[in-house]
């Protein structure tokens, strides 16, 4: 039974002109949708609502009714509007039928115009030196709606700077304008009550609970859904000014989860990763510890050029030197879940044509519940899809051991895993003829006869399955740092070579296939000014 989930849809006025949105949508949400932007600070759609900036205020009426007859009350032949005598605060208004909203009336303008000017009285002139400088919302709306000079003749209020609130984030406390984004954040999605107000007034601070810290694993979505400049990245923190980044989407490698990210970058240098908005994956959070990942890409054991028995080669004669090993006797592969779909075929198709047996390790860890899950890989279910592997993945490779021991296995390929780290010793590898592709030098690499280098997620494109069985791309954010890579040909004849992603709107996988195939384009490798998108409630990848 097919089921209709498109939400109904009524009508509103907006400055005079009819609308449809959709039925008892926050008012800020459906506004946006029709491209009628509502400034706000304090609004979040994922966080509950705290009405505290007053930058949303807007005008709202509805059609007059009849007291005696409940009849709508007309004049000259169209029903009359009662106008509320106060503004309203748009966040916390949600759509009805008949709804009428000013936006552009002079009350509204002097509101917005007032706000600005209290949020700017104790606010410091910090924007050639704030990091959120290009994607600061007070800076944006100051230029739109402020007064373009200040009255205020009197001393600012000093407030603490560059204070510690965790290991990963820095609060600048006199540019914090109380939006409590942070402190909902903390509560409502991170379940981490750590963050609050003292004092009163102009004199209220930001700062964490007595003996307590921001160090949980999703603190750094406070620095992306700050306004303004008070909460940083201590990573990022005066790295690179946003408008120079280049920004490609891209997928969380660090478990099946499959958080959607945006990659930042700056002449083949990453500075940054944040998340990207994905209703059903990830809403707008991503966690800590996969924002570190891209820091691999340039780490000093990185695997830059091929090797034959330790000693350095050409990528020719590597190539050669590995068809030479693999084709020595029956042969074993290990693969792995981190490599994407594409490369999963192929390896697929190489352990038919050799009749190979595949071993795909698995690599678990404690989940959170949110966007890290138990499996630590990106793409276990792409090497079930491809059909690289039929089975669950192995929890080590003492199997693979005794079958080179009996002499069942001549040559082994090793894929992107560290093998003798998974429970094959490297006095059992060295009685194969062995290969290894990987992009950073382990126990494996110093063990392996061949070693050809691989390219990290950051250096390719491809697509992954995540645990929910979604088909994700991920695109190539910066030049490979291997000069010549065998995975590179691969990476760039994939699909995802122009990248495509399961959007917020993507339905359900398709129950007569394991894989969802509903994909639509994400944003395009860009240089942009706008943070990352922002729309209701916990993450979905709780897998």
């Amino acid at each position: 039974m097919v089921t209709d989930n498109k939400p109904s849809l009524v009508t509103i006025n907006v400055d005079g002109v009819e609308h449809q949105v959709p039925a008892g949508a926050n008012l800020v949400d459906a506004l946006g949708k029709i491209g009628k932007e509502v400034p706000h600070y304090c609004y979040h759609p994922k966080l509950p609502v705290a009405g505290n900036c007053r930058m949303c205020l807007v005008e709202l009426g509805s059609p007059m009714r009849d007291r005696a007859t409940n009849e709508v009350v007309m004049e000259n032949g169209k029903p009359k509007i009662g106008w509320q005598p106060k503004p309203a605060i748009a966040c916390a208004t949600n759509v009805s039928p008949g709804l009428h909203v000013r936006l552009e009336s002079p009350g509204v303008k002097a509101c917005r115009e007032g706000v600005t000017e209290m949020l700017l009285l104790n606010h410091p002139l910090d924007c050639p030196i704030c990091d959120q400088a290009g994607e600061c919302k007070l800076q944006e709306f100051s230029a739109e709606y402020g007064r373009g000079y200040s009255r205020y003749l009197d001393e600012k209020n000093a407030k603490p700077k560059k204070t510690r609130l965790g290991p990963r984030v820095t609060l600048d406390d006199e540019r914090c304008i109380l939006c409590s984004r942070c402190v909902r954040f903390s509560s409502e999605i991170a379940k981490d009550p750590v963050l609050g107000f003292v004092n009163r007034g102009s004199f209220n601070t930001l700062t964490c609970f007595p003996g307590r810290e921001l160090d949980n694993n999703y603190s750094l979505n406070t620095v992306d859904i700050c306004p303004v400049g008070a909460l940083t990245s201590t990573d990022f923190r005066f790295k690179m000014r946003v408008w120079f980044l280049k920004q490609t989407p891209s997928i969380d490698t660090e478990s099946s989860a499959g958080a959607n990210t945006t990659v930042w970058s700056r002449e083949g240098k990453i500075y940054r990763v944040t998340p990207r908005r994905n209703d059903a994956v990830n809403d707008t959070w991503m966690a800590d510890s996969g924002r570190e990942l891209f820091k691999a890409v340039e780490a000093p054991n990185r695997v830059t050029a091929a090797t034959v028995k330790q000693a350095p080669a050409t990528l020719e004669a590597a190539l050669v030197a590995a068809q030479q090993a693999l084709a020595a006797g029956p042969l074993a592969i290990v693969g792995s879940a981190h490599m994407s779909v594409e490369e999963q075929r192929l390896l697929a198709r190489l352990a038919q044509a050799r009749n190979a047996v595949v071993y795909v390790p698995a690599h678990l860890g404690k989940g959170d519940g949110l966007l890290v899950s138990e499996d630590r890989t990106p793409n276990f279910r792409g090497a079930l899809v491809t059909g690289l592997t039929d089975r669950a993945p192995v929890a080590d490779l003492k199997a693979l051991a005794a079958d080179i021991d009996a002499g069942k296995v001549k040559s082994v390929l090793i894929v992107r895993e560290d093998a003798v780290m998974l429970g094959l010793p490297a006095s059992t590898l060295a009685k194969v003829r062995s290969v290894a592709l990987a992009t950073h030098h382990s126990v494996t690499t110093a063990a392996a006869e061949v070693v050809l280098p691989a390219l990290t997620v950051f250096e390719r494109s491809g697509t992954f399955i995540n645990c929910q069985f979604r088909l994700q791309a991920f695109a190539q954010a910066v030049p490979a740092r291997p000069a010549r890579c065998p995975t590179a040909s691969c990476s760039r004849d994939s699909p995802a070579s122009t990248p495509r992603t399961s959007g917020p709107s993507s339905p359900p996988p398709c129950p007569r296939s394991p894989v969802s195939t509903a994909r639509s384009s994400p944003p395009k490798a860009s240089r942009s000014t706008a943070p990352p998108g922002r729309t209701t409630s916990s993450p979905k990848a709780n897998c």
